[in-house]
């Protein structure tokens, strides 16, 4: 091997032979986290992505398909009880095509294809209620291909059609959405379900469909909709309603000097309205006309007259010869017809009242009116339907406020000590780490160091002197110091020519001309320093 590898390794031995007991032990377990480390961060490196399989699976379909992974040698793993199954992303598509071979997974929604296994012999209940069955699957899965649903079931109820029913039932639907772990359906998602099962069953209305989630919350109640109950939409306009209000008069009188009460007496019944009107067109051609004439010629003699009281022919005073004409015109006019039907949904405002009160203490030129009718516009007052607003200038309670602002206060301080005192003691652990890496670098420097000059001065001294019997040994320097001579006759025994008698020597030199000597190394060093 090289000469500088040689070296290392030897300083390297003499540095780990020359450690305590302690530091040996520090240095065999930071040497056993560093090959912890490295394996560890070698089998995340090497530990292949996972993807999932199928999701929602029931137990029979999970052990079949284990099976089948099992007889492929595909690594997988289990997540969400068992069903769910992770494979590496590299197999996903072709053990979801062995599995589609198969036939798996079985228990999940057939859709139209339960249709293909229908034979002759199938008589009409089945094949209403595969119908059926294929119309919830369908449903079924296109619900679940929606972001955030994780499984989703649908029911149908049809009603037969007969002809011994004068009216027919509207058909309804029932959804069950189970969403992901994390996840919850927003109002439009609840709508786009609403309407995407009412559109696909003929004449269902989006009224009549129930969406009702994994945790037994109705999000879409039949007869009411999507949008809630009555409660709920109450709610919701009254809080965005007082948000509109208290954002208009935190402006006019400043944050926390008014507050807005917001009361909306909604509807809870729900109908149908059907309204037709009849409009005459102007100018337009009658659809047909009749017209009927009839005359009658006389053959003379008295006129006839004309009954008078008590049935008593009366003379009409003046002769004739019974001669009359008559015409009848019948005429079908064109009339337009136009024929409403509007769906009065759960949640029509009856009445709403408002209520504010301003702080007196802030009042100062501020116009009650004024403040009255911005409310009225802001809330959409109606005062037809009985709506009411009250403004009010009171005095506030200022120390509940007060008190709410020093419990926030002193909250915040102690949050605020909470951190400060976390950030010293992650800073102090910090410092005491690098400290101690500091220190520990310096050390291991400095020992090094020493252990490399000593080898260097002892390796220097051995090419410059060929043989230790020579009565005068000059030394070449770069420096003009004077030659050393060295004792031909040392006090010390025979050693052989190694590094332990170049350095007793150098002590017996030091010994006898400590400044010849001084001068002699510092010239050795400045022969090793690099140009």
């Amino acid at each position: 091997m090289p000469r500088p590898i040689t070296s290392a390794f030897e300083r390297l031995g003499r540095t780990i032979s020359s450690f305590s007991v302690a530091q040996r032990t520090v240095a065999i377990i930071g040497v056993a986290v560093l090959a912890l480390g490295i394996a560890a961060l070698s089998l995340w490196a090497t530990k292949p992505a996972y993807t999932p399989l199928f999701s929602g699976l029931s137990g029979s379909d999970a052990n079949t398909i284990v099976e089948q992974l099992r007889t492929d040698g595909v690594a997988y793993e289990l997540s969400d009880g068992g069903a769910t199954i992770l494979v590496p992303q590299e197999s996903v598509y072709d053990e979801r095509l062995k599995a589609a071979a198969a036939g798996l997974p079985s228990s999940s929604t057939g859709g139209y294809g339960l249709l293909d296994t229908m034979g002759v012999t199938s008589s009409e209940f089945q094949q209403s209620v595969t119908y059926k069955r294929a119309l919830e699957g369908e449903l079924a899965n296109t619900v679940m291909a929606m972001k955030g649903v994780k499984n989703a079931s649908v029911r149908l109820a049809i009603p037969e059609e007969t002809v011994f029913a004068s009216e027919q039932s509207d058909p309804t639907a029932s959804v069950f959405v189970e969403t992901a772990s994390g996840s919850t359906l927003n109002a439009d998602q609840v709508q786009a379900i609403v309407h995407l099962t009412s559109a696909s069953i003929e004449g269902m209305a989006p009224t009549d469909v129930a969406v009702i989630d994994s945790a037994g919350v109705v999000l879409s109640a039949v007869g009411v909709g999507a949008t809630g109950s009555a409660d709920q939409q109450a709610g919701a306009y009254e809080d965005r309603v007082r948000g509109a209000v208290q954002a208009m008069l935190d402006k006019v009188v400043g944050p926390g000097n008014a507050t807005v009460a917001v009361a909306a007496d909604m509807s809870y019944q729900s109908a149908q309205r059907v309204e037709e009107s009849f409009t005459t067109p102007t100018d337009a051609p009658a659809l047909n006309e009749a017209v009927k004439t009839e005359s009658y010629t006389g053959s003379g003699g008295s006129a006839a007259g004309v009954l008078g009281p008590d049935n008593i022919a009366v003379p009409a005073g003046t002769e004739g010869d019974g001669t009359f004409t008559s015409e009848d015109t019948t005429k079908n006019n064109a009339v337009n017809k136009v024929t409403e039907t509007r769906t009065i949904p759960a949640g029509e405002i009856n009445r709403q009242t408002v209520s504010v009160a301003v702080n007196a203490d802030v009042v100062g030129q501020l116009n009650v009116a004024d403040v009255t009718s911005l409310v009225a516009s802001a809330a959409g007052i109606d005062a037809q339907r009985g709506d009411a607003v009250t403004v009010e200038v009171v005095s506030f309670n200022g120390g509940a406020a007060a008190d709410a602002a020093a419990a926030l206060a002193a909250g915040e301080a102690a949050a605020a000590a909470d951190r400060f005192a976390e950030i010293m003691r992650i800073g102090i652990i910090t410092a005491g780490i690098v400290i101690t890496f500091v220190l520990g670098l310096i050390l291991y420097a400095r020992r090094s160091r020493r252990q490399s000059r000593e080898s260097i001065e002892l390796d220097e001294l051995m090419e410059v002197r060929p043989a230790l019997g020579a009565p005068e040994v000059p030394f070449t320097l770069s420096a003009p110091i004077a030659p050393i001579m060295i004792d031909p006759t040392p006090t010390v025994g025979y050693l052989p020519p190694t590094a332990d008698r170049m350095q007793v020597e150098i002590d017996a030199l030091a010994q006898r001309d400590p400044v010849k000597t001084a001068e002699y190394l510092r010239g050795l060093m400045d022969d090793r320093q690099p140009a």
